[in-house]
């Protein structure tokens, strides 16, 4: 077992790697545990969270499920002593024999008995606002700044889906059902209908809708008479991510469409291509796992 580095470079982590709605968190009674080293192969990455409720509840996760319960047996135990973080050690060069990694890997895991409850709702605000936040986790705690661990963690991918048919339907109910936060707009009756909370689509791009890094755009449309305002448009937001679907021929046709708006090259690089990571796929739901697949893939970058 080590004591934490004195200084660390930033990591990045989505936000969904560390469970800040959790009822106990978000009540002040809760044990922190977040992954503060890695030695070899991990399931999860640095920095991801899990929080234990007294009762032994746990929300989130730190392994594939090799140390869950001995990671709350420990944290029972800190926050009944109070008497500050616990640095536990997994795998290689672990005391406990019994809990080696399937991975062969070592893990480091502090706990951090009651966190401060406010400095939580400040990152959950920044994080509900779509901004990045800095935390660091210290031999002392969770805080905003010091040695130790220091995190970013990234607001929620945000799909923001375009379009008219089973294609923009099926992505957005995949997407939906894989926990990510998404946004449909169409111009379509039907489309709309069959989408909880769907935005009516007009000629060019939503008023108000608010594009961040951490956005991707994918649009469906047979029709692509729509697409270039959109896509010019959106080319000149920070999303991570703008794809439309349609054949190599839909495709040439929509660069010189954007060309002739005056979209630049190094814009119109920006565009995914291909859209989606299996290639000539036939129908919407193998297509909605191809560009979901993708954006992922990408995100990761």
């Amino acid at each position: 077992m080590r004591d934490l580095p004195d200084t660390a470079s930033m990591t990045r982590l989505d936000a969904s790697d560390w469970p800040l709605s959790a009822p106990c968190l978000l009540n002040g009674q809760a044990v922190l545990a977040v992954i503060t080293a890695i030695e070899g192969a991990s399931y999860r990455p640095l920095g991801a969270a899990m929080a234990i409720a007294p009762d032994g509840r746990c929300f989130g996760s730190l392994s594939s499920g090799c140390i869950e319960q001995d990671v709350v047996h420990h944290a029972q135990q800190a926050q009944h002593n109070a008497s500050g973080p616990v640095v536990l050690r997994y795998g290689k060069g672990s005391p406990f024999m019994d809990l080696q990694l399937p991975c062969g890997g070592g893990l480091e895991v502090t706990l951090i008995p009651n966190p401060d409850p406010t400095l939580l709702a400040q990152i959950r605000a920044d994080l509900e606002d779509r901004r990045e936040t800095n935390l660091t986790i210290a031999p002392t705690g969770l805080g905003r700044a010091g040695p130790g661990l220091a995190l970013t963690l990234l607001p929620p991918l945000r799909m923001l889906v375009f379009g008219k048919g089973p294609e923009p339907i099926t992505f957005a109910a995949m997407a939906r059902a894989s926990g990510h936060q998404v946004m449909l707009f169409s111009h379509d009756d039907e489309t709309r209908a069959q989408v909880p909370g769907a935005h009516a689509l007009g000629r060019g791009w939503p008023a108000q809708l608010r594009v961040d890094a951490r956005c991707a755009v994918a649009m469906f449309f047979h029709d692509h008479d729509r697409e270039p305002e959109l896509l010019q448009a959106a080319l000149q937001t920070p999303a991570f991510y703008i794809g439309a679907q349609g054949s190599a021929r839909a495709r040439e046709t929509r660069l010189q469409s954007l060309r002739d708006l005056q979209v630049p090259q190094a814009a119109l690089a920006r565009l995914a291509h291909p859209f989606g990571l299996i290639p000539s796929v036939r129908n919407p739901q193998a297509l909605a796992v191809s560009v979901l697949a993708d954006i992922l893939d990408k995100a990761r970058g």
